[in-house]
């Protein structure tokens, strides 16, 4: 398999004390492609330097994650875009609403949101247009509603690490977003829902990606001693992920990086 993992955040501490190893033991899982997740003022920046230090291998996203919200100044607007005039940082976001754990308040929420929506509006009227890295739980009706209001002005959107339902899941693809699935497919106290529903995702609009170090796929044997999910992992998602679309491994792998490689416009 040659996989890409668009979206794991490698910027974490955790990873810190062996994040080459990492790197390698994704290679060497066939993970030939990454794209680091930027989610707030201090990790957008070092998701792009870890992009720069490996070209070819490591892209990056920019945007301020819905948790973080309350950061989300005219300063750190000004920052964002000028991050987004990198090359290696190829997605606005991670951005969009959080009401689960409402670290934020839902205000600052929506407002941080539809900033960072305007700048995607920006780049496109530049020609400089860059797909978005949505982050959505919880607050489906609101999400959609603010991004109704950009409608016909922003590119492509993909809705990364998708948790929700069947309605909420063609509601996005009725709006021709993409669609991210990480290792909560595995889950079976709180993934089983999604085995039901990976089927009704169309191959052009499906990727997959790891999250880590979160959401470690529970039926990977043997788990590691420190519950760390890291991008090596993502072959055992991908199996998963056809096994529940009744499709061969090596179709699935093959869509999803193809489809993944065109979103992001990677080379």
């Amino acid at each position: 398999m040659q996989l890409i993992d668009i979206g794991a955040n490698l910027t974490h501490d955790s990873f810190d004390h062996d994040r080459d190893a990492v790197l390698q033991r994704a290679r060497d899982a066939g993970v030939t492609r990454m794209v680091i997740t930027g989610a707030s003022r201090e990790h957008s920046p070092k998701a792009l330097e870890l992009a720069q230090a490996h070209p070819g291998f490591l892209y990056a996203t920019a945007g301020v994650h819905p948790h973080h919200a309350v950061e989300y100044t005219a300063e750190c607007d000004t920052e964002m875009r000028a991050l987004l005039a990198h090359p290696e940082v190829v997605a606005v976001g991670e951005c969009g609403l959080d009401y689960f754990r409402d670290f934020s308040p839902r205000p600052a929420q929506r407002k941080a949101f539809e900033r960072q929506l305007q700048i995607a509006v920006d780049l496109a009227a530049k020609g400089m247009g860059k797909p978005l890295f949505l982050h959505q739980r919880d607050a489906h009706d609101d999400f959609v509603a603010i991004m109704r209001e950009f409608e016909g002005q922003i590119g492509p959107a993909v809705v990364h690490c998708f948790t929700a339902g069947k309605r909420e899941l063609f509601e996005c693809l009725d709006r021709d977003w993409h669609i991210g699935i990480t290792g909560w497919l595995c889950d079976e106290r709180r993934g089983q829902h999604l085995r039901e529903l990976v089927p009704n995702i169309p191959a052009n609009r499906l990727m997959v990606e790891t999250d880590a170090p979160y959401l470690l796929p529970r039926t990977l044997k043997p788990l590691p001693k420190d519950r760390r999910n890291e991008p090596a992992f993502l072959p055992h998602i991908v199996e998963e992920l056809a096994r529940d679309r009744g499709e061969d491994v090596a179709v699935t792998a093959d869509a999803t990086t193809a489809t993944a490689a065109a979103f992001f416009r990677l080379p």
